[in-house]
């Protein structure tokens, strides 16, 4: 399993904006991926956001978010789980 986190600063106006994207028209698109377990979203009181999402094999990458709602152009990591 990979688990891909992608973060996003929003501009402080469009983080409604960002969280109905991200919500509503991207990661619906996730679900009809078979190889897509799961994804969760987050939000910080600074106006980030943050999508966890699970893959079984080769995540998708988020689109590009409309720029005029991001401070920044937004990151991603990918993670593996640790045996211990």
């Amino acid at each position: 399993m990979i688990v891909r986190m992608w973060e996003a600063r929003a501009e402080p106006y469009g983080f409604a904006d960002l969280i109905t994207w991200v919500c509503d028209l991207v990661l619906p698109e996730f679900e009809h991926d078979p190889r897509h377990l799961s994804s969760e979203v987050f939000s910080s009181t600074d106006h980030r956001l943050v999508v966890i999402s699970k893959w079984r094999s080769n995540p998708r990458d988020l689109p590009e978010p409309p720029a005029m709602l991001v401070a920044r152009p937004p990151h991603s990591w990918d993670f593996t789980q640790v045996d211990r």
